[in-house]
């Protein structure tokens, strides 16, 4: 193949993850409620604002045209949030 072609292919990719990165973050910002609730733990809400904050932020473990660190992070956190929720007996079916 050429070289015209892998950097089109990884362009199609990096506009992939940037894609997914911003919709789990829209995601986790819907899930937001959840940190109101007392019946959350505060590490899972902790978790929440690291998320936003390590997305937002400049300083990553996988420079930034590559979102699979912070893809990884939101998940992490939007899991740890529903889980919390459910263990506590609180319904997530329309936070994510």
């Amino acid at each position: 193949m050429d070289g015209k072609v892998w950097l089109v292919i990884a362009a199609v990719l990096a506009v992939a993850l940037a894609i997914a990165a911003a919709v789990l973050l829209v995601r986790v910002f819907a899930a937001r409620k959840l940190l109101l609730d007392a019946g959350i733990p505060l590490r899972d809400k902790a978790l929440f604002w690291v998320a936003v904050v390590y997305t937002i932020s400049p300083v990553d473990l996988i420079p930034d045209p590559v979102y699979l660190d912070d893809v990884g992070v939101l998940l992490l956190a939007l899991r740890s949030l529903h889980a919390a929720a459910q263990a506590a007996g609180r319904p997530t079916d329309r936070i994510a």
